[in-house]
């Protein structure tokens, strides 16, 4: 079977079967465009290929997160680090948006449309990032990365419900609790330009982790899952313990987590 660029599947698997960065943001943007004018199928056209045959670029080199380098804003090549990094979570953000699109069939269109929407962000936090780190003479790529939030899909490949409790509510909603900080700290150094790309991508990723939990709670319901319960107990499944705080009350409650699901992340001994 040929591939049909206005199908959202086709267009997921050129994205996540092919290495090529500027390809990948161009069929990211187009597919939205295609989704919006309403020209893009939804028909599904075959069984997805395992997440094991997904293609990243060559560079950068991919470590374990411990053996990531320590990096501090305090200095040039610290603030080149952090950017760095971030545009490794943006672009990876790139890539967790489609598989969730490409690998879990059956769904509502809304679900989809939502989350190529968020691939479409994703792309344009990427390029910002990248446009910022060019101010220092830095590529995507000319520093090591980690590997943590590919993992993290890799473990979820088979389910949703675990994808969505994993990604967007457990490993996204943490840049909720600490951009705020990092914001802050950069405008004390008078980054302007850094602090306008942190604040765009603040302002998104809480759209984002709102849609995680508006289809979290969606599909357990379908399922006959309680789905507060039901989170807890993916979190603890997948992270054999729960995340570290302190927590951005106010806006996870705005991202869509109840104050139960706050109450338990909060309490030491749960």
């Amino acid at each position: 079977m040929g591939t049909d660029m206005n199908n959202l599947f086709d267009l997921a698997a050129s994205c996540l079967f092919d290495a090529d960065i500027p390809a990948k943001l161009q069929t990211t943007h187009e597919a939205q465009r295609l989704a919006q004018r309403g020209d893009l199928s939804f028909s599904e056209p075959g069984q997805p290929k395992p997440i094991s045959a997904t293609l990243f670029p060559e560079k950068p080199v991919l470590l374990i997160p411990k053996h990531m380098p320590r990096r501090r804003l305090g200095s040039v090549e610290g603030k080149a680090a952090f950017f760095h990094a971030l545009a490794h979570i943006e672009f990876m953000a790139i890539y967790l948006a489609w598989d969730i699109i490409y690998r879990f069939r059956g769904l509502p269109e809304a679900f989809y449309r939502d989350w190529l929407r968020i691939a479409d962000e994703e792309a344009q936090h990427f390029t910002m990032i990248a446009r910022h780190l060019s101010t220092w003479g830095v590529c995507y790529g000319d520093l090591p990365a980690h590997r943590g939030l590919w993992l993290c899909a890799e473990d979820t490949a088979h389910d949703v419900l675990a994808r969505l409790a994993v990604v967007p509510r457990c490993m996204e909603a943490r840049g909720l609790d600490v951009t705020p900080d990092m914001i802050a700290k950069l405008d004390a150094m008078g980054d302007t330009s850094g602090v306008t790309v942190l604040q765009r991508i603040f302002d998104d990723e809480i759209g984002h982790v709102e849609r995680g939990s508006y289809w979290f709670n969606t599909l357990a319901r379908q399922r006959g899952l309680h789905p507060e319960q039901h989170f807890k107990s993916l979190i603890l499944a997948y992270h054999k313990a729960k995340p570290k705080g302190p927590f951005n009350r106010e806006v996870r409650i705005i991202a869509g987590f109840t104050d139960d699901e706050l109450d338990w992340l909060e309490d030491d001994d749960t």
